[in-house]
């Protein structure tokens, strides 16, 4: 069995599940909110990187991805321009899972190709998972003809970069409209919806059928990381099993 094999059947055991944003934890103790979402049953880390091109705030990059030590999935959202030629740097950082946007791609395609042979953490033989997101005005016709390369699609249900944004309502819509065109494909592809998640909507958004749900500043609002986790992954299993 391929490492590659390996990871997607253990994300697909994973699922549904949340994508806990790293940048939204106390970057001072970051290890210790690390071992608080572990023992909260978390199995995904989530990595935002903006380069201040593709989307107005720089962030992070590979240096902290590899500082972080971690038996969890990590989760890499590239929202930054072009990125065929910076990706080998976030898979030899431990990047599991790696997506790009098909608005900062000038050949998409390839770019899913060159995730495809890359190794994770020097493991020749361990591949990351190929993920595209998609901005809210971004027409879902571009996953057409990149459907039979990818692992994974998510849907952006903010504008990438900016704070302070409410989770766009139409993104229902175009989750109903992704999931049939999956079905339709007969690919077994995950999906996620990222972006304005709070505890107010994750019930309503628990049941749009997401296999991933990234959030951050819900789980680290100051309060008890322990029991956030606990609340979102007992809606997100009650809102699936509808």
């Amino acid at each position: 069995m391929s490492a590659l094999v390996s990871v997607a059947e253990r994300l697909r055991k994973m699922v549904p599940a949340i994508s806990v944003g790293v940048l939204s934890a106390d970057l001072m103790a970051v290890g210790r909110d690390i071992d608080l979402l572990e023992k909260a049953g978390v199995k995904i880390l989530h990595f935002d990187v903006m380069d201040g091109c593709f989307c107005p705030m720089i962030t992070a990059g590979p240096a902290l991805i590899k500082a972080v030590k971690t038996s969890l999935l990590k989760d890499v959202h590239l929202m930054v321009q072009d990125p065929l030629e910076k990706l080998e740097p976030f898979a030899a950082a431990g990047a599991d899972m790696i997506t790009v946007h098909v608005e900062a791609c000038r050949h998409p395609h390839r770019v899913l190709q060159a995730i495809g042979q890359l190794s994770v953490a020097g493991e020749k033989d361990r591949r990351p998972l190929r993920g595209i997101a998609l901005n809210p005005g971004t027409t879902l016709h571009v996953i057409e003809p990149l459907i039979d390369e990818v692992d994974m699609i998510f849907l952006l249900a903010v504008n990438p970069g900016w704070g302070g944004q409410k989770f766009i309502g139409s993104t229902q819509r175009r989750m109903e409209q992704l999931l049939q065109m999956i079905r339709e494909s007969n690919r077994d592809v995950l999906v996620g919806i990222d972006g304005g998640i709070t505890k107010d909507n994750i019930d309503a958004v628990a049941k749009m059928g997401a296999d991933i749900i990234v959030t951050g500043s819900a789980i680290f609002d100051g309060k008890n990381i322990l029991q956030n986790v606990q609340h979102f992954n007992k809606v997100i299993a009650n809102g699936q099993s509808l």
